[in-house]
């Protein structure tokens, strides 16, 4: 027979008790975590979301608690009411090791099942199981924690934009479709058939409005949605800080979000110095090979493709040439070498060319191509000391209008730097990369897109250029970067209704076409827009970063698998046919993939 509530209160958590706390009378509530039967005496752990305390059940003290004390099983839910008591030995394994609760009465809540995982900060469970009983995996301390966390970041993160001006303000979830990039989820509207609401990919639109409105300062810590395929570390619904100023310099933005990763980081004790770095976006991708770059070690990339220009047909080389020189990596072994060409091929590479510089001399597979005197040339050219291993490599496909070489040895980069153990974790490296172009080379369409989104403003010396070469006009986008993770991308935006149809007409928009797709925004900015400008955050990343967790999906409280599904509540799903014809919808088979 389970006990019942009523009126009993807890008067504090589990994991809050420490010494001071003795001799004090308590009533705790939580799971049982473990129980240890010795007879005479019988002890729990007794788990709530602050953490464990020992409890002991005397017999002799208190015979009825006791005895409902044997019935007791994992997971069960208790209240327990008791005297908190000084260990005679301490337990420095848990913060409450100090005291126990010694139970003077035992209610019984609830009983549970056996779970099909213990509720252990390291479990052997696959991420399925642990996913499909998300409400048991999250009782585990490190998901706790990480929820935890979470709120208390997303809370100063709150605080610290209300102390400088902005007002948090919700947009709408429901909206129309508009092309952002990726596949909209759609939601049909039982009200007007063959119409279809969207869910937001983001608020841009809306936030853009809300400067013309007169808001000034908008923030808002928002859900979006995108329907495309999905990587490792995506989710189909995430979360963004998304902020918008009006009249702003490109600096005001970076102060405002510096500001923000200032208290962000306080919050698990790590200082972020603003202000942060600039760094342009073509001298990232010529130094790391990427748009952002890790900065917590060095290695920067060398293009040496004049040493390969006489034996660019025998080694069958396109394009241009790039090499790292890897501190002490010379004495690499044949297992670790092909290791290496293995990963530099899956990053794009043709292949990897290896020079070893030790005291004996210059050693490389390259010689009989090269010769010895072309080699040592290499190795002067890129600095290389004794004991050095110079890795140069190749991209395989080539892309019009963009240099492929300095991407592959930008995976190399990090896959070397993280093998030689280089890379400083006790770092945060903040970074903002700057001077994007405005378009890129899309090679599915073979025309000029929009390389952030139409909205996206275009530096003023570069207007004239707009229709005669696209591929010059420089955007004022710009990304923020931590420690080789992109946290998200903004840019000052195009306030003035002319530039914005030069910019539709250049990516292919027709005059109706933009009109179908954005009419009422087109609307409004032909009342007054202000110069505006912001940026989007992407917050499970934040977090996920912040808690030293690899996936997001640990700071996340359900999330969906790589399939994006929530395998706990059976998600995506069928519907019922009446659902269906309520809505006018009738589900047709997929097209078979050829």
């Amino acid at each position: 027979m389970l006990d019942t509530l009523g009126n009993l209160k807890r008067t504090q958590y589990c994991g809050s008790l420490r010494a001071t706390d003795a001799e004090k009378e308590v009533v705790l509530m939580g799971w049982v975590h473990r129980r240890r039967d010795l007879g005479q005496l019988i002890f729990i752990d007794l788990r709530d979301r602050a953490g464990i305390v020992q409890v002991v059940f005397n017999k002799e003290q208190h015979p009825e608690a006791h005895a409902k004390a044997e019935e007791l099983r994992s997971e069960f839910v208790v209240a327990v009411e008791g005297r908190v008591l000084k260990r005679q030995k301490s337990n420095p394994e848990i913060s409450t090791g100090e005291v126990e609760v010694l139970a003077t009465r035992l209610h019984i809540l609830n009983n549970a099942k056996t779970p099909p995982f213990q509720i252990e900060d390291e479990v052997a469970a696959s991420e399925e199981t642990r996913l499909r009983y998300r409400y048991l995996d999250l009782r585990r301390p490190r998901p706790h924690r990480n929820i935890e966390l979470r709120h208390r970041i997303l809370f100063e993160i709150r605080k610290a934009l209300d102390e400088i001006g902005f007002f948090e303000i919700e947009t709408p979830m429901l909206t129309r479709s508009t092309p952002e990039g990726a596949r909209d989820y759609l939601v049909p509207s039982r009200v007007h058939h063959g119409q279809f609401y969207a869910l937001p990919q983001s608020p841009q639109i809306f936030k853009q409005i809300l400067m013309i409105s007169g808001m000034d300062r908008y923030f808002q810590i928002v859900r979006c949605f995108r329907d495309e395929d999905l990587r490792a570390d995506r989710q189909p619904e995430f979360t963004q800080l998304d902020l918008e100023m009006s009249f702003p310099r490109q600096q005001d933005v970076f102060e405002a979000i510096e500001r923000v990763m200032e208290r962000a980081c306080a919050v698990v004790g790590v200082q972020a110095k603003s202000p942060f770095r600039h760094l342009d976006y073509k001298d990232a991708l010529r130094r790391y090979g990427s748009d952002k770059p890790d900065l917590r070690f060095g290695m920067e990339l060398q293009d040496v493709t004049q040493f390969f220009e006489p034996v660019r047909a025998t080694l069958h080389i396109e394009g241009n040439v790039q090499a790292v020189v890897a501190p002490g990596a010379a004495t690499w072994s044949r297992k670790q070498l092909d290791e290496l060409s293995e990963a530099a091929k899956s990053a794009g590479a043709r292949g990897v060319y290896t020079v070893k510089v030790t005291a004996e001399g210059v050693s490389s597979p390259l010689e009989k191509n090269l010769g010895a005197e072309g080699l040592k040339k290499l190795v002067e050219a890129v600095g290389a000391k004794s004991g050095d291993l110079i890795v140069a490599a190749a991209a395989k496909e080539q892309i019009a209008h963009s240099d492929t070489s300095l991407g592959v040895a930008g995976q190399i980069r990090l896959y070397l730097g993280d093998k030689l153990g280089v890379i400083d974790r006790s770092r945060w490296e903040f970074l903002w990369i700057t001077g994007f172009a405005l378009f890129e080379w899309s090679e599915n369409e073979k025309r000029w897109v929009s390389a952030q989104h139409p909205f996206t403003g275009i530096v003023e010396e570069d207007l004239e250029k707009l229709e005669t070469a696209p591929w010059e006009c420089r955007s004022k986008g710009y990304d923020l970067v931590l420690n080789g993770v992109e946290l998200g991308s903004g840019s000052i935006r195009i306030h003035r209704q002319d530039v914005q149809a030069r910019m539709f007409k250049a990516l292919g928009l027709s005059d109706e076409q933009a009109r179908q797709r954005f009419g009422f925004f087109l609307d409004a900015l032909t009342y007054g827009t202000p110069p505006h400008g912001g940026i989007a955050l992407g917050l499970d990343r934040v977090v996920g970063l912040l808690a030293g967790e690899k996936s997001i999906r640990e700071v996340i409280a359900f999330p969906k698998t790589t399939a994006a599904q929530d395998l706990m509540a059976e998600s995506p799903s069928e519907v019922d046919v009446a659902q269906l014809d309520d809505l006018g919808i009738a589900v047709k088979e997929p097209p078979k993939k050829e």
